[in-house]
């Protein structure tokens, strides 16, 4: 028969050692990132506030609306 081989569990670490590689990990994923450059984060900004102003005044219609509604149902 052959002899079992008994396994060592991998060092877990402690606090610091963790810690370290938590940042170690930060720093590598940071580096993935793909950022946008000046132009397109102007286009982007300049959709955002778009489309809120768009809602916005959607919003606003209709809570006129809704307001004139409940304005005859009630008599005033």
């Amino acid at each position: 028969m052959a002899e079992q081989v008994e396994k060592k569990a991998p060092k877990k670490g402690g606090f610091f050692s963790k810690v370290s590689r938590y940042f170690r990990e930060i720093k590598s994923e940071g580096k993935k990132v793909v950022w946008p450059n000046r132009k397109q984060t102007l286009n982007n900004s300049v959709v955002v506030l778009v489309v809120v102003g768009s809602v916005g005044v959607f919003i606003w219609i209709l809570d006129w609306i809704l307001t004139l509604i409940r304005g005859f149902i009630l008599g005033f």
